[in-house]
């Protein structure tokens, strides 16, 4: 494919498709994850479903105002709070899946060392609780969505979280919020809400993607073994660390590179 400048006005040259944004490859062998994940679902998942919403994003920003935005800036932007913009959907997706695969390596899973292991036994009590919350708030999202480990930045705390469909915490880490859509939307087992406008700085740490085309080919419908075989054997600690250490730092987590062609 051929890549499309904007300069100015939009340009085309011998291609229909405009390429703001590239297909990031996973950090690791596409059948590195086996048995847990196997080839054949990251190849659909990220050379399929994951191509489709960088695809339908570019194809959104011939046009869009929104066009020269960081993909974290626009998803911020294009949630709109609470009424998303067209490019909402697509931008929350192409960075959720990003996230997602830089929160798995090969041999990962299992509990934790060091500050993160701390950390966790201080806000949830025991690795243990951590591990069954996760579970339980993936096993009780209904559809699609995802479910997340994030830090809540004014209380220095994690909590687990879950969003339907796209909804990605980006949106949230830095507005007020008065019963916003998101409390339809976003489930927080650890975070009791007043009627009270509240100032969301919510970092994410982990992601693990709850559609059904991310484990309908290995576990057919059964998420919760999904969901149990990512936390101990594919969840990526190391780069837990380093997000924990960003976040606690209020450093951008280092929301993942992409192309500008």
């Amino acid at each position: 494919m051929f890549n499309i400048r904007r300069q100015g006005g939009l340009t085309r040259r011998f291609s229909k498709v405009v390429s703001y944004y590239g297909l990031t490859t996973p950090p690791y062998k596409l059948d590195a994850l086996e048995p847990y994940m196997s080839r054949r679902t990251v190849e659909l998942h990220w050379g399929k479903h994951h191509q489709d919403y960088v695809d339908g994003l570019n194809k959104q920003l011939a046009t869009s105002p929104l066009y020269g935005h960081t993909l974290e800036e626009l998803i911020k932007e294009a949630y709109n709070n609470g009424n998303p913009l067209p490019e909402y959907n697509n931008a929350a997706q192409v960075w959720n899946h990003l996230f997602f695969w830089e929160s798995m390596q090969p041999e990962g899973g299992g509990s934790p060392e060091g500050g993160v292991l701390q950390q966790i036994e201080k806000d949830f009590g025991s690795f243990t609780n951590f591990r069954e919350e996760f579970i339980r708030s993936a096993s009780q999202l209904l559809g699609s969505g995802w479910v997340w480990l994030v830090l809540k930045r004014t209380e220095k705390k994690l909590a687990v979280v879950h969003t339907r469909n796209a909804i990605s915490p980006l949106a949230f880490g830095d507005i007020v919020c008065l019963l916003d859509p998101f409390f339809k939307m976003f489930n927080i087992f650890s975070i009791n809400f007043a009627m009270t406008s509240h100032v969301l700085f919510l970092q994410p740490i982990i992601s693990l993607d709850l559609w059904e085309h991310a484990y309908y080919l290995d576990y057919k419908d059964d998420r919760r073994s999904y969901v149990t075989n990512f936390i101990d054997h594919v969840v990526s600690w190391h780069t837990v660390t380093l997000r924990m250490m960003r976040a606690e730092s209020f450093v951008n987590l280092g929301e993942p590179t992409i192309p500008v062609a």
